[in-house]
C-alpha cells in the first residue's frame, strides 16, 4: 500500500474511516482513488466506471465526510428536506446502496431513506418524518412521494445520478429532467455510467458544472479477470448441461444463473428444485419482498443458485460468486460483459460459461468483437454438439441477410430490376411515452 493510497482514506472523517475498515476497505479502487479527492473538494465529476469498480463507495463516502463535517454538521435540518440525493435505475441498486450507506455512516448519527416502488410505502414515509438527511432513490417512487407531499428537494446540496445509461434505457430520462428541475442551482452533481454514449454526455451537460471527469474502462478490467467459456449444446440440452455442471462441480458455493425471459427463469428453477438444488429466481414478476428473500438467502449462503433475467445484471453486489451460467447469449452484446461482472467484484476473479445452441452462434461473434477477444469452446462436457461446416471466423449469414441477397441477385441489372428504397430502421414505430404527469407542492 502506497503513501497515496493512505492518503486518499486518511482524508475521510475518522468515524468513517473506521467503518470502512471494518468492511475490510484498505486500499482504495482505481475509481476511488481519483474520485475521492475531487469530490472533497466539492468539484462536480462525471465517472465512467460499471458496478464492481467500488463507485458507490466513491461517492458515498465524501457525502457522508460533507455532512459529518463541521460545517455540514451546521446545517439546520428540515424533516422531509433531504441534503443528498441519490438516484439510481433498480429497486435493488436502490438497496444496495442504501444497505453499504447504512454501514459506512454506522458510527454517526446520519439518517436515511430508501424509496423505491413495488412495496407499501409507509415504512419509506416514515423514514422520511425520521428526519432522513440521505435519501437514495428510484425515480418513480420519489416523484409519487413529492407528488404527495412527503419529500421536497429544495435542500439538496449533493446529487448523484447513477446508472445514467441505464436509466435512459428505462425510458426515466422525463422524470430526471422533472427531478433536476426541482433541485437547487448550487449543489455538487456526480454522474456515474458505464458508458459515455453522446445522449448520455448531453445528459451530464444539463446536470455539472466544470466537472472532473475520471474514466475507468468499463469492460476491459472485467472481461480480463473472468476466465470465460462457450459450450456448444442443443437447445433442449441445456437444462440438462446445467444440472450437470452443478452435480460435477460441488466446490461452486454461488452459482448466478442468467435466463434471457422470465419463462425461461422460472423453467430452470423448476429443474433445479427438482434435483434439489438450493435455488431462487429474480425478475420483473416476482415481488419485492421475494427478490429481497432470494437476495439475502444468496448472500448468507442458504441457496447456491440465484436464477435471474437481466433485471439482475447491474448493481447486485454479492461477494464470492463463483461462477455466472448464461444460459443463452444476450441480444444486446453489451449485456454480456454486465452478467460476467456479477463473478468479478473489485477486480477479484470469477467463472463465466455461455450456453450456444447452433441456431444461436451468430451472437458468439458480435460479443467477441464487443470485448475484444476470442472466447475458448468447452468440448468437455456429454452433452456437446459439433456445429461442424465453416469456421466460426466465417459464420453463416443470418436468414433474413440471405434472402436478401438472394433477391439482389435475382433482380440484377440482367434481370432489369433494381431493390426498391432501402427502409429505414424503426420507420413507422412509435416511442413508448414514458413521461408522468406530476403535480409539486
Amino acid at each position: 500500500m502506497t503513501d497515496n493510497n493512505n492518503s486518499v482514506f486518511d482524508s475521510i472523517d475518522k468515524r468513517i474511516k473506521e467503518a470502512i475498515a471494518e468492511l475490510g476497505y484498505t486500499e482504495p479502487t482505481p475509481i476511488q482513488e481519483k474520485a475521492i479527492p475531487s469530490l472533497l473538494e466539492g468539484r462536480d465529476l462525471i465517472g465512467c466506471a460499471q458496478t464492481g469498480t467500488g463507485k458507490t463507495a466513491a461517492f458515498l463516502l465524501p457525502i457522508l465526510n460533507a455532512l459529518v463535517s463541521p460545517e455540514g454538521a451546521a446545517i439546520k435540518r428540515k424533516t422531509g428536506h433531504p441534503l443528498a440525493l441519490v438516484l439510481s435505475p433498480t429497486r435493488e441498486l436502490t438497496a444496495q446502496i442504501r444497505e453499504n450507506l447504512v454501514k459506512y455512516a454506522k458510527n454517526t448519527k446520519i439518517r436515511s431513506a430508501c424509496l423505491f416502488g413495488g412495496v407499501n410505502q409507509c415504512s419509506q414515509v416514515k423514514d422520511i418524518r425520521r428526519g432522513a438527511e440521505v435519501v437514495v432513490a428510484t425515480p418513480g417512487r420519489l416523484i409519487d412521494l413529492m407528488t404527495q407531499g412527503e419529500i421536497y428537494l429544495d435542500s439538496v446540496r449533493y446529487f448523484v445520478l447513477d446508472e445514467a445509461d441505464r436509466m435512459l434505457d428505462m425510458g426515466f430520462l422525463p422524470d430526471i429532467r422533472r427531478i433536476l428541475s426541482k433541485l437547487p442551482v448550487k449543489k455538487q452533481s456526480m454522474f456515474f455510467s458505464a458508458t459515455l454514449a453522446p445522449e448520455i454526455l448531453k445528459l451530464a451537460g444539463e446536470m455539472v458544472k466544470d466537472p472532473v471527469q475520471v474514466m475507468i474502462s468499463p469492460e476491459q478490467p472485467t472481461v480480463d479477470s473472468v476466465n470465460q467459456k462457450l459450450m456448444h449444446v442443443e437447445r433442449s440440452a441445456k437444462d440438462s448441461l446445467l444440472v450437470w455442471l452443478l452435480e460435477n462441480n460441488p466446490e461452486w458455493d454461488r452459482v448466478i444463473v442468467f435466463a434471457r425471459t422470465r419463462h425461461s427463469a422460472d423453467r430452470v428453477l423448476k429443474r433445479l428444485l427438482k434435483k434439489h438444488i438450493a435455488a431462487a429466481s429474480i425478475h420483473s414478476d416476482k415481488t419485492q419482498a421475494q427478490r429481497i428473500r432470494a437476495l439475502t438467502g444468496f448472500k448468507k449462503g442458504d441457496l447456491r443458485v440465484l436464477v435471474a433475467t437481466d433485471i439482475a445484471s447491474r448493481g447486485i453486489d454479492v461477494p464470492e460468486v463463483d461462477l455466472v451460467v448464461q444460459m443463452e447469449l444476450p441480444l444486446e452484446t453489451e449485456s454480456y460483459v454486465h452478467r460476467i461482472g456479477r463473478t468479478a467484484r473489485a477486480g477479484k476473479g470469477g467463472q463465466s460459461i455461455a450456453f450456444v445452441a447452433p441456431e444461436e452462434k451468430i451472437l458468439v461473434k458480435p460479443v467477441e468483437r464487443f470485448i475484444r477477444k476470442t472466447i475458448p469452446v468447452d468440448r468437455d462436457h456429454p452433452f456437446h454438439v459439433d456445429f461442424g461446416g465453416k469456421d466460426r471466423d466465417e459464420l453463416p449469414l443470418a436468414p433474413w441477410i440471405r434472402i436478401r441477397k438472394r433477391r439482389l441477385l435475382e433482380h440484377s441489372p440482367a434481370g432489369g430490376k433494381k431493390p426498391g428504397p432501402k427502409k429505414r430502421r424503426g420507420q413507422g414505430r412509435r416511442q413508448p411515452d414514458f413521461g408522468q404527469k406530476a403535480k409539486f407542492s
